[in-house]
């Protein structure tokens, strides 16, 4: 098995440390890059204009990282009166190591689906409930919260920007490399991928990879995609990805 790691710095660069530890042999190309988000500026203002009791949702460490290091540089810390819900366990546990609050989580999968089971958010009138992400994404924990009654607002954290890449010269190195194991942690990396390599390649090399990806979704998408052999991961974090490339 050789692995090709395309999730993004420093997560993608702990993997393959780790990976490389177990004697796999791993390379890491990330397809995307973070930069910070246009609307950070008005995060402290954003958290202000809400009420003891309404809700904060953290979709993804990145989030966490950008936002936290913002206040911190306007001496303004996380108000303890709002509830807190972050998308999954890492997640939650970034925010409260850095925030020291109680967070919010599902217990299984990272995803808006399995968050909006959680009992807290299923009758939500009167609320308001900020979500701080990245742009773009999907919009259905937003829409879902709306239905539920919330006064729904968003702040942008962090932007996700592709990586760009020679598609002929890179696919013709990771065929030579021997890669077939692919690991791809979001639907966008995958449709980029998907478009980077060229159709040769991609008849000759790419669909006939093993894929390691961390929902269902993303696994229906990659089926469609012309994928056969694909594996879940039970999450998203660097643990479950190993499990799943046993």
């Amino acid at each position: 098995m050789t692995i090709l790691v395309t999730r993004p710095s420093p997560a993608g660069e702990q993997l393959i440390v780790r990976l490389r530890a177990l004697g796999r042999v791993a390379y890491h190309t990330p397809l995307i890059e973070f930069s910070p988000g246009r609307e950070l500026g008005s995060l402290s203002e954003h958290l202000s204009s809400l009420a003891t009791g309404d809700l904060v949702f953290i979709l993804s460490q990145h989030a966490v990282n950008y936002a936290h290091r913002t206040l911190h540089h306007q001496s303004s810390p996380w108000p303890a009166r709002l509830t807190y819900y972050a998308i999954g366990r890492a997640t939650g546990l970034k925010m409260h190591t850095l925030s020291g609050l109680p967070i919010l989580y599902p217990p299984d999968r990272e995803t808006s689906e399995t968050l909006l089971e959680l009992p807290g958010l299923q009758n939500l009138a009167g609320k308001k409930a900020l979500i701080l992400r990245g742009n773009g994404g999907r919009e259905l924990l937003g829409e879902t919260l709306a239905e539920r009654g919330a006064d729904v607002s968003f702040c942008e954290c962090y932007q996700r920007c592709p990586v760009y890449y020679d598609g002929s010269e890179q696919s013709s190195h990771w065929q030579r490399a021997g890669i077939d194991t692919l690991v791809v942690t979001s639907a966008e990396m995958l449709q980029q991928l998907y478009t980077l390599v060229p159709e040769y390649y991609r008849t000759s090399w790419l669909l006939r990879c093993s894929l390691v990806v961390v929902s269902e979704r993303i696994a229906t998408l990659a089926q469609q995609l012309g994928w056969q052999e694909i594996r879940v991961a039970e999450n998203a974090d660097n643990d479950a990805l190993i499990r799943a490339l046993q």
